[in-house]
């Protein structure tokens, strides 16, 4: 793979902790859009990059199919872009669940809309080091008349990892042939370089490509979605559904797929190891076919077995669907032990990272988050983000009886989201010397 052109945000793990924070931009004028293209490509981290022009802050960025237009990319080269990426996620909205009051109407200004043509992300050590950088960074943008910073969420990853309902996040991550960065399971093949980034053969053989070549080669597309978390339900949920504490972190444990602390129910099914949780060496090593078919240990309906189903017979061939998943979360947490909502919004920005839009992040979200056909669940949802109307069931496997739990309310809602396309750096290059 040619790492020094690919985006060290598409392949590299993040680190932890960080601090984060997502920038959308409108461009109103083509030439001020070029010039943030050539600036960003000059400080922009690549995958080969073991120390960042910018020290330990990294920075991405990402093109809306708008923002390719606005810029003044022709339309024949954007005609060989994936499809749903010219659509656009609020366009998607039907298909991926996002109806009700997850519809994008009810949608976060201006997220879904036709102003968010590039989005900038950076990461930093801590929250001072990464409002410094910005603040460094800040006059190279808004000296740009054309160019307009609309929107701005600053993120965190805690020292515990955890996310707002207190489980250990951003555990699993593949492996990408070529790419010479370990993935989290010593059990998983590393997955084709075409699965992830474009002007490579995928597991299929075939190669994503545009045309000309430089627009699309070396660069991905990635889903950006913001949910918010109803952490409060969440708890009471447990709470009601279980007679004393203990049971509380049992259900919770069967919801996931892990315990709170990262370990996984297929390694410990009785009890919690929070020191195989903090490892990342054995944490995620573990398949599903052989040693619990049937979702004894873990649910097939668990949330960890839907979004990764690894070797499972029956979710047909899980490679094709796989992505790279970075999550980060939002907002203050709600303290422990609070049972009522606060009124503050936290949650988790999440970006999907891959080569298919269609098969990877659309096929996921409509198949595996909010279906269970795939297992035999019939209608039932991912009982952490799934998305969809009413209240939904979820069935643990146990012996002698299974339990259902007819009622899960909904924890999560769509607060945005939109596709991108996280160009090569020589691609960056490229939309910054267009001209008309």
């Amino acid at each position: 793979m040619e790492l020094h052109d690919i985006q060290r945000g598409v392949l590299s793990p993040r680190p932890s902790p960080y601090a984060a924070t997502y920038i959308l931009f409108r461009v109103d004028d083509r030439a001020d859009g070029r010039e943030l293209m050539r600036r960003v490509a000059a400080v922009v981290t690549s995958a080969a990059d073991t120390i960042s022009p910018l020290g330990e802050t990294w920075v991405s960025v990402a093109v809306t199919y708008r923002g390719l237009r606005a810029l003044g990319v022709p339309q024949p080269a954007l005609d060989t872009m994936a499809w749903e990426f010219r659509q656009g996620m609020a366009a998607r909205a039907t298909a991926l669940g996002d109806t009700g009051d997850n519809a994008s109407e009810h949608w976060e200004t201006p997220l879904g809309s036709p102003d968010v043509h590039v989005v900038l992300v950076a990461l930093a050590p801590d929250t001072p080091t990464l409002e410094a950088a910005i603040d460094r960074a800040r006059p190279a943008y808004e000296q740009l008349a054309g160019v307009t910073a609309i929107w701005r969420q600053n993120c965190h990853a805690l020292p515990t990892e955890t996310e707002p309902f207190g489980y250990r996040d951003g555990i699993s991550h593949p492996a990408v042939d070529g790419s010479g960065i370990a993935g989290s399971n010593p059990l998983e093949q590393p997955l084709a370089a075409g699965e992830f980034v474009l002007g490579y053969p995928d597991e299929l053989g075939g190669v994503q490509t545009t045309t000309p070549d430089v627009l699309g080669r070396n660069g991905s597309y990635v889903a950006f979605r913001k949910l918010r978390q109803d952490v409060a339900a969440f708890r009471r949920f447990l709470r009601d559904n279980s007679a004393d504490v203990d049971e509380q972190e049992r259900l919770a444990a069967k919801l996931m797929g892990r315990w709170r602390s990262g370990a996984p129910l297929a390694l410990c099914p009785q009890h919690d190891d929070p020191e195989l949780g903090a490892d990342r060496e054995r944490n995620n090593a573990f398949l599903f076919r052989d040693d619990d078919p049937d979702g004894f240990a873990t649910p097939c309906g668990s949330h960890v077995r839907r979004a990764n189903p690894r070797d499972s017979a029956v979710a047909g061939e899980p490679r094709l669907h796989r992505m790279i998943r970075r999550g980060t979360a939002y907002g203050p947490l709600l303290p422990e032990g609070v049972l009522d909502d606060d009124g503050a919004d936290r949650g988790l920005i999440f970006a999907f990272v891959g080569a298919h839009l269609g098969r990877q992040f659309e096929f996921a979200q409509t198949q595996w988050m909010n279906d269970g056909v795939f297992f035999g669940g019939g209608s039932a949802r991912d009982p952490i983000v799934g998305l969809g109307e009413g209240l939904s069931d979820y069935t643990i496997p146990r012996r002698p009886v299974r339990r259902r739990l007819a009622e899960v309310p909904r924890f999560v809602t769509t607060r945005g989201g939109e596709y991108a396309f996280i160009p090569g750096i020589s691609a960056l290059r490229w939309l910054g010397e267009l001209t008309d």
